[in-house]
């Protein structure tokens, strides 16, 4: 019987024992996660590390098809959407007046100062991470998280805006009101109850497109910026034949709110350079990365600033700037000189600049989520690589989803501005960071 009870309590004896050393060793492991937190929140990597053991985690490679034309084409696709026609109007009409134009000037000059600091840091480190890749190996894990975190709010915000107003312009383009094209859901809060569903649509045709290959993505892209162009080129010859250079000094002048104005415009307008960055997401899919990046990221910007100046100049000689509308200003600029049918034809117009912009901002956002889960700062299964296709499919799909359609535009625009000025600031910084290292080195 004394046998018997000591064979059975040995067996607990231990199992208490074994649970006493594994519960010891969880308030060890706790005690020491202020010092792994503060190790891994400054840790930083080597350029030769992240090319190529942190690339290895994604399984399969990227496959290398882009050529620089292909890139040039991705940067003024991405630029070119919504933005000049949503930001021209009220900018104009409040803050600049007819110096919009200088505005624009400006702001593109100090987008392509940040451009020169991405396309130095792509060419250093040519992966698909992007500005969240530069943070995180020049100021560590922590700034790189923050960053990442930042970056992904952007494109998600931005594109939930950009999906919107692609069924407002598309709608006016067969002149019709956009309420007609949604559906009104009853119960939920005034001014978040109308279902998109073009939108929702579209997101997903551009899901499917960016998950089967990304050249192809890339040529329907290249098709769509081409005829986009084209569509600028117009409202640019229309204006200049049809305006007026009275337009630009009446009723008070070239700038009627004087130079302060034309500074906080180009700080509005600088939403419209957003994209600018996507190419540099692109580095591992490139044929020749060394070459092709300073030229698809520096002469996408080159090419839009000139577009949107002239743009923006074009509107102000159609219409004196206090006659402009906030909204739809182009199309009532036409509307004004006498070209009805032309306003259907800048809503058609700016609904294809939707498409490729939103291709564009989708193909760049599922890159930045692969490299983030690289970093192991997300789920690692997100920075997985099929290995057929050559995409980051699992980021592709995750992001494509249909939530980020609930917000309203207004406040994703404001957002954005935040993040894009942040990584303006963040681009300067790490250029700077990095001179003082090789002086240093």
């Amino acid at each position: 019987m004394a046998t018997t009870t000591s064979q059975s309590t040995a067996p607990s004896n231990s199992t208490t024992a074994a649970a006493a050393i594994c519960f010891f060793k969880y308030l060890h492991s706790l005690s020491q996660t202020p010092h792994r937190l503060r190790r891994r929140m400054l840790a930083t990597w080597t350029p030769d590390e992240e090319l190529n053991q942190v690339r290895q985690r994604s399984g399969a490679d990227m496959k290398r098809k882009l050529k620089w034309y292909d890139l040039v084409a991705l940067g003024v696709g991405g630029m070119l959407g919504v933005g000049v026609f949503v930001t021209t109007g009220p900018v104009a009409r409040q803050t600049a007046g007819p110096s919009v134009f200088i505005s624009y000037i400006i702001a593109g000059i100090s987008a392509l100062l940040s451009s020169l600091c991405y396309a130095e840091f792509s060419v250093q480190i040519p992966v698909a991470g992007g500005a969240f890749s530069y943070i995180r190996l020049t100021f560590g894990e922590f700034v790189g998280y923050f960053a990442g975190a930042n970056i992904l709010m952007e494109y998600v915000l931005s594109n939930a805006a950009v999906a919107r107003s692609f069924t407002e312009y598309l709608s006016s383009a067969f002149g019709e009101n956009p309420r007609t094209w949604r559906v009104e859901v009853n119960g939920l809060v005034k001014g978040y109850d109308m279902l998109d569903f073009p939108a929702v649509a579209l997101i997903l045709l551009l899901t499917l497109c960016l998950c089967h290959s990304t050249k192809e993505s890339s040529l329907l892209n290249l098709i769509m910026t081409v005829f986009h162009v084209v569509f600028f080129g117009f409202i640019i010859i229309a204006g200049f034949c049809n305006g007026t250079s009275k337009n630009l000094v009446k009723p008070k002048g070239i700038a009627p709110y004087g130079v302060r104005g034309v500074l906080d415009g180009a700080a509005r307008v600088y939403f419209s350079y957003i994209g600018y960055d996507s190419a540099s997401t692109m580095a591992e899919e490139i044929q020749n990365p060394l070459t092709s990046l300073p030229v698809g990221i520096i002469g996408s910007v080159v090419i839009t600033s000139v577009l949107y100046c002239l743009m923006a100049l074009s509107l102000c000689l159609m219409v004196p700037y206090n006659k402009i509308t906030e909204d739809v200003a182009f199309s009532n600029a036409f509307k004004e000189i006498g070209w009805e049918w032309a306003s259907n034809v800048v809503g058609a117009g700016a609904s294809l600049g939707i498409v490729a912009s939103l291709l564009v901002a989708m193909l760049g956002q599922a890159r930045y989520l692969c490299v983030i889960g690289r970093a192991r700062l997300v789920p690692s299964w997100l920075a997985k690589v099929h290995p057929s296709t050559g995409t980051p499919l699992n980021a592709t799909l995750f992001l494509g989803n249909f939530l980020n359609l609930c917000m309203r535009a207004k406040c994703q625009i404001f957002l954005e501005k935040i993040g894009a000025h942040c990584f303006s600031n963040f681009g300067s910084t790490e250029a700077l960071v990095s001179e003082l290292q090789i002086r240093e080195y």
